[in-house]
């Protein structure tokens, strides 16, 4: 009778464990579908939001005097001849056209402007970050059907001691407000050459890269 309580206290300790361990290592991530090393069909992403740092051109047609090269400032406003302190940071170029169009108007008629990003940043919400273990972690600009091996070479791959398929990826996911959280295995992308292992990015990843425990 002993015996069979014994192994009854047993198995329920073994299955509290089982479960501790498995809410443990599972984090609630998720895996991402494999994408392909080269699209098969090349298509626009989302439109263009000027972000800090990002050198634009700002053309007023008949007007070269309140033409002018600018970089945004870290605030995010941007200053041209009779327009001072103009918010830029969160418009793409088409909007920020459009306002620069208004604060001329109080100067000369019907102003015709255009907006040319020549070097982009981008806002966060944009960029590639990659942190940890990598040669290089840094913020890259996210481009049109970029993919995770893309982003590993604009980084220059893993470090040594890099534990690549511990990594994970935190996306934002608009429509529920909330962040979520993915494996990545890097290892198998860059080391074993596994395509499954390549998966597609969206603006605003961020990419960790923990070091090996060994």
């Amino acid at each position: 009778m002993r015996f069979t309580k014994l192994s009854k206290t047993l198995v329920l300790v073994g299955t509290s464990a089982s479960a501790l361990t498995g809410c443990a290592g599972g984090g609630g991530r998720q895996s991402l579908p494999p994408a392909a090393f080269v699209a098969s069909r090349e298509q626009p992403g989302e439109e263009y939001m000027i972000g800090p740092l990002d050198q634009l051109s700002i053309f007023v047609w008949r007007n070269p005097e309140l033409s002018a090269k600018v970089q945004v400032r870290p605030d995010g406003r941007i200053t041209t001849p009779l327009v001072s302190d103009m918010p830029a940071v969160g418009k793409t170029p088409a909007m920020l056209a459009d306002d620069m169009k208004i604060a001329l108007s109080t100067y000369i008629k019907d102003p015709i402007v255009s907006v040319i990003v020549e070097t982009s940043q981008g806002t966060f919400s944009q960029q590639i970050r990659i942190v940890g273990a990598t040669e290089k972690p840094a913020s890259i600009p996210y481009r049109a059907n970029m993919t995770l091996l893309d982003a590993m070479i604009a980084v220059g791959g893993l470090n040594q001691y890099a534990a690549g398929n511990r990594a994970r990826l935190i996306r934002y996911n608009r429509d529920t407000g909330k962040q979520q959280q993915f494996n990545v295995k890097i290892g198998k992308l860059l080391k074993n050459g596994d395509p499954s292992a390549n998966v597609r990015l969206e603006p605003g990843d961020v990419i960790i890269i923990p070091e090996s425990m060994f």
